[in-house]
């Protein structure tokens, strides 16, 4: 395939990729599109990546652009990534929860990217080491992903070998996961208090606000900045007014938009501006 036309098909699907998620990919990421569509290509029966590109370009098919897509949106996740959002979580998030919503004793936490579930199952298992404090509570955890199929393998529950070895401290796998063929599946109390929907940041909410905490984590880095001013005040129209916002290490709020500002002393933690 002439270099030119080359350019021209990844150039084409850098411009799909941004309108359809809002993603950025830069001209030097070829590497990525090849090694997340090597598979696709294949199982379609195209000769190459640079083929596939092509056919999106002069004969899209709805389900193949969806499915090229997606494979560009799925990033890698894993239990407890990071840790100290978690640690935030336990020792300065729920006291102030605690205090603040003693009457209505009601906590709802959205994880707005949660790829294959990791970080959602990690809040409730965070939240069950924590349950004597939160006993006659109403705990309700709203996971999304713009991915269809991550979304379908968080609600399974089921993780493999390798899933599981990342992030999970031994207690916590006899705690809280089942072995079964091939892998691992979480236990059913975790699962009942998740509810899973495909969602797109970048379109008109589907879940109902307000919010107690939000976890955004390790998603706006990949979007330009008009795309990270437009999340952020959707994602501040659904926070509750006590709420937080938990962004991940490499992003912020500050620069961006005014709805939000830092909780002092508090790496990643943001609340609404007075």
């Amino acid at each position: 395939m002439h270099p030119g036309t080359m350019q021209s098909n990844f150039a084409h699907f850098c411009h799909l990729l941004l309108e359809r998620s809002g993603l950025v990919l830069d001209e030097d990421k070829h590497y990525l599109v090849d090694t997340r569509l090597s598979h696709i290509a294949e199982h379609h029966g195209f000769a190459s990546v640079d083929a596939l590109l092509s056919k999106l370009q002069t004969g899209p098919v709805e389900s193949l652009v969806t499915e090229c897509v997606e494979a560009l949106a799925t990033h890698e996740s894993s239990f407890f990534r990071d840790t100290l959002p978690f640690t935030q979580l336990a020792n300065v998030i729920l006291p102030k929860i605690i205090e603040h919503k003693s009457i209505s004793k009601s906590l709802r936490i959205w994880s707005a990217a949660c790829s294959t579930g990791q970080e959602p199952y990690s809040i409730a298992m965070t939240l069950q080491e924590h349950i004597d404090k939160l006993q006659g509570w109403h705990i309700e955890i709203i996971a999304t992903d713009m991915v269809a199929k991550a979304v379908e393998q968080a609600q399974s529950g089921f993780y493999t070998d390798f899933e599981i070895g990342r992030g999970l401290k031994p207690e916590q796998l006899h705690r809280w996961f089942h072995k079964t063929e091939g892998g691992y599946l979480i236990d059913p109390s975790l699962r009942r208090m998740m509810h899973f929907h495909t969602y797109n940041l970048l379109a008109p909410p589907t879940v109902r606000g307000p919010f107690d905490i939000i976890f955004c984590r390790n998603v706006l880095i990949y979007f330009n900045r008009d795309k990270k001013i437009e999340i952020l005040k959707r994602l501040g129209s659904l926070l509750g007014r006590e709420g937080l916002l938990i962004l991940g290490s490499a992003e912020t709020v500050i620069g961006l938009c005014d709805t939000f500002e830092p909780l002092d002393g508090h790496h990643g933690l943001f609340r609404l501006k007075a």
